[in-house]
């Protein structure tokens, strides 16, 4: 029988997950192998460089390259202050004299006197990264970070926006295909992680902002809405870094859709409990999709005392399709449509742009059956 090997979309009550926490630049990292963390724990730190601020000294007060040493005040190393003289030029027997002032604060990088140029690096900024979930640090990464290994619910969606937060479950749909209103949204959802049914729309989306909610969980949501609410198209970039005070995580598609049932279930079963969401998303090139991480205390806690199974390189995980197996398709036309595989045809099929490529049939909630490109459906495991 044929196989293909595909990224799938976990829905797990009990799963087991490692998280890289890693600086951007080499830093301090502080626990040891075997320590146990919580989530706001700082697990590293590093300082970012400032931006740096160049200063035409020749050109400002008219003078050759080589005459820096002469007008100029400080030298590579020195700390100043916006505002401070960094350069003095007197002449006509001190009847006139022209100063340059820094224009930020920070510390002389270089003066050149081919250029004419200082350059002045503005202070670093700190960055901390925490621990994101609650764990067991499995690996140390000198000066970058550790990996951090946690167990319970997990559950991946297939599109979301913002950076991580962390807040009690609240499930206010009360069924999966509800499409709630943004009244629905109170003072009771405040710092808490929503799911809301089928159809996350801007009002609700700024209703939630405004009560103070964390995150949002729904089953689709219109591009049109997703654009009024961000003020711009995301096009396919990266996204988690946008500039909101909440995170909000699609499970399912794009329109109003359908929770699986099983996704669905799972968030009833935690609502109460504290989880770890990211709505950073990349489709293309190292596919990365939004999570809801709920540790179970239980489990965590046998993790100290289980062996370490962390392979020398960390392996994203596969799923072999099969017949039976439930999938999501992730493009057109049924982009977001739940299924089931009926069919592994093994020879290699036209496809309308017309190449040739493996295929599978499946068949959908409806009932109607289709046949997709294999690599246009994620597995969606338990």
């Amino acid at each position: 029988m044929a196989h293909a090997y595909t990224p799938g979309l976990k829905v797990s009550s009990r799963e087991i997950v490692r998280k890289i926490r890693r600086l951007p630049i080499k830093g301090d990292v502080f626990p040891e192998v075997g320590d146990m963390v919580q989530p706001h724990d700082i697990v590293a730190r590093t300082e970012i460089p400032g931006d740096p601020a160049s200063v035409n000294i020749s050109q400002l007060m008219t003078v050759e390259p080589y005459e820096l040493p002469d007008v100029v005040l400080v030298k590579p190393g020195d700390q100043v202050e916006k505002g401070q003289v960094i350069a003095r030029k007197v002449s006509f027997f001190g009847l006139f004299k022209s100063e340059q002032m820094s224009p930020v604060d920070g510390v002389v990088e270089m003066v050149s006197e081919v250029s004419g140029q200082m350059v002045l690096r503005e202070p670093p900024t700190p960055l901390d990264v925490e621990a994101y979930v609650e764990g067991i640090v499995r690996r140390v990464l000198p000066g970058e970070g550790v990996v951090i290994e946690t167990a319970g619910a997990f559950i991946q969606g297939i599109f979301g926006i913002g950076g991580e937060r962390r807040g009690e479950i609240k499930v206010v749909a009360s069924s999966p295909d509800e499409q709630i209103s943004a009244s629905d949204i109170d003072e009771s959802c405040a710092g808490k992680i929503v799911m809301i049914g089928s159809l996350a729309t801007s009002e609700i989306i700024r209703r939630a902002e405004e009560v103070g909610v964390l995150g949002l969980i729904a089953g689709g949501i219109v591009d049109h809405d997703l654009i009024e609410y961000l003020g711009y198209d995301i096009g396919v970039a990266i996204t988690g870094h946008e500039d909101i005070p909440l995170t909000l995580i699609i499970t399912e598609g794009f329109g109003p859709m359908r929770i699986a049932d099983k996704t669905f279930d799972l968030f009833k079963e935690l609502e109460g409990r504290t989880a770890s969401i990211n709505g950073a998303t990349q489709i293309r090139a190292g596919v990365m999709r939004p999570e809801i991480i709920c540790p179970d205390p239980d489990l965590v806690a046998e993790l100290k005392d289980a062996p370490d199974s962390i392979d020398t390189e960390e392996e994203e995980d596969a799923g072999g399709l099969g017949i039976g197996t439930p999938i999501r398709i992730i493009r057109e036309p049924h982009f977001g449509a739940l299924a089931e595989v009926t069919g592994l045809p093994p020879e290699l099929q036209m496809i309308e742009s017309e190449a040739h490529v493996r295929v599978l049939s499946a068949r959908l909630v409806d009932g109607t059956e289709v046949t997709v490109p294999r690599a246009n459906v994620e597995i969606i495991e338990g």
